[in-house]
């Protein structure tokens, strides 16, 4: 992409603190506030952000990118640019692909296309065991030391449940600052093929259950392994009242845990599967309506650090089955920033700055993100997501940039609309529109 003129941005609500400019020179924030305009050189841009509030560029923990392996389903390039309609500037790239992102040569492989697409930094997840098997730790330190520099393992869809397997992988990224991400399912209490919240419904609907202990059970083991080992664990897509208050406790003793959240289990619940329409089938399921309200007080207080995605995207002839049978998993990046603003901004649970906590400053610093979350600041990358907080829009799944269409937003009018999306300067997607529907990226 070329060099793009130096930018003014004039009038906009600066991650919800108060309305002033921004200038962007050479991809960086030059200035903010009142004398932005003054340092503006000969031939800057300007950009009226009237009524709309400036953030930092969002940084999604928890994506499924498909590529290597599921191509069908969605690649980087098509997923990097629902990142960028989505708001964000950089994604993690989960391991569950085909190949598993188990060794340094893939792990370079995702970070290669990344960018190349150039929509977002793509940050490649490395598999905590070889495989996603379970059995022996995969190359956690040749993967750090890669041209990816991978810090986030995981071995997301599945469990590290093996405990002295959990304790080996705290062990060994405590040696250069990486963090586990865990998928809290216990497979004794929740196996492959539970697929709903077990309780009244799932026996109501004949569906086997998945109960909230099985996730609070793991959560619970790994904060001690986090506590006894001095290292960094993660809590993945957090579902539960009961894991929420682990976490809370674990906050409080001093060890170094930290959650994410889904927007779909921070709005739908259970109710949504009496359908038995498989786009609400997702790992872990939707719970009862006191989980959900659990988890937002528990974002709005700062229990739970961040929102993540799990974009999952699926081809439709895996998710056209019976419920119990059909994929796990829902698209969500072009949406999350509209969740968030219409179930915590909205109903007055958080500000615009606590949503640039818990999308862009929170998930960088767990990711370890130098470049990203440091907020709309002199100095910092331009890295920045300008937002209609009163645009409403009704999601159709048609039009998503992703190649599926496990939409669980279809038809739902939404708040809080992502008129613009900023990486480094460079304008990456504008009003529903990314770089290449309007221009070659060469020309940019």
């Amino acid at each position: 992409m070329s060099t793009t003129p130096p930018l003014l941005i004039t009038g906009a609500d600066i991650a919800g603190e108060g309305a002033g400019d921004v200038l962007v020179v050479d991809g960086t924030i030059r200035a903010v506030g009142a004398d932005a305009a003054g340092q503006a050189p000969q031939g800057t841009s300007r950009l009226s952000a009237d009524g709309l509030v400036l953030l930092p560029g969002l940084v999604d923990l928890h994506t499924h990118l498909r590529e290597p392996g599921r191509e069908d389903a969605e690649t980087v390039e098509t997923g990097s640019q629902a990142a960028a309609l989505g708001g964000f500037t950089a994604v993690l790239a989960m391991a569950n692909t085909s190949p598993v992102t188990d060794s340094a040569e893939v792990a370079e492989t995702v970070l290669d296309l990344g960018r190349r697409a150039g929509y977002v930094d793509v940050q490649p997840v490395g598999a905590v065991t070889k495989s996603l098997a379970g059995e022996e730790l995969a190359e956690l330190g040749l993967m750090a030391r890669s041209r990816a520099r991978v810090r986030v393992f995981s071995d997301d869809g599945r469990c590290v449940h093996d405990a002295r397997l959990m304790r080996r992988a705290l062990e060994y990224v405590k040696t250069f600052d990486g963090v586990v991400s865990q998928h809290a399912q216990d497979p004794r209490l929740a196996d492959g093929s539970a697929c709903c919240h077990e309780g009244e419904l799932s026996g109501r609907l004949g569906l086997p259950g998945w109960p909230g202990v099985a996730e609070e059970t793991i959560v619970a083991r790994d904060v001690m392994l986090a506590r006894h080992t001095g290292s960094r664990v993660h809590v993945a897509h957090v579902s539960t009242a009961g894991s929420v208050e682990v976490v809370r406790w674990a906050k409080a003793q001093g060890i170094a845990v930290t959650a994410e959240v889904t927007p779909h289990h921070l709005m739908l619940t259970q109710d949504e599967l009496v359908g038995y329409d498989p786009t609400y089938k997702v790992n872990p399921p939707l719970r009862p309506t006191e989980d959900t309200l659990a988890l937002r007080e528990a974002l709005a207080d700062g229990t739970i650090d961040a929102v993540a995605t799990d974009h999952a995207p699926h081809v439709r002839q895996d998710k056209e089955h019976a419920f119990a049978d059909a994929a796990f998993g829902m698209l969500g990046l072009e949406t999350a920033l509209p969740v968030v603003s219409t179930t915590m901004v909205a109903e007055g649970r958080m500000t615009w700055a606590d949503v640039a906590r818990t999308m862009s400053t929170a998930p960088a610093r767990i990711a370890r993100l130098e470049h990203h979350g440091r907020g709309v600041v002199a100095g910092a990358p331009a890295h920045l997501t300008l937002v209609d907080p009163t645009r409403t829009r009704t999601i159709d799944r048609a039009l998503s940039r992703s190649l599926s269409r496990n939409n669980p937003w279809h038809g739902r009018e939404l708040t809080g609309t992502v008129h613009l999306t900023m990486l480094r300067g460079q304008v990456t997607a504008r009003e529903g529109l990314v770089w290449a529907d309007t221009t070659t990226k060469e020309q940019r």
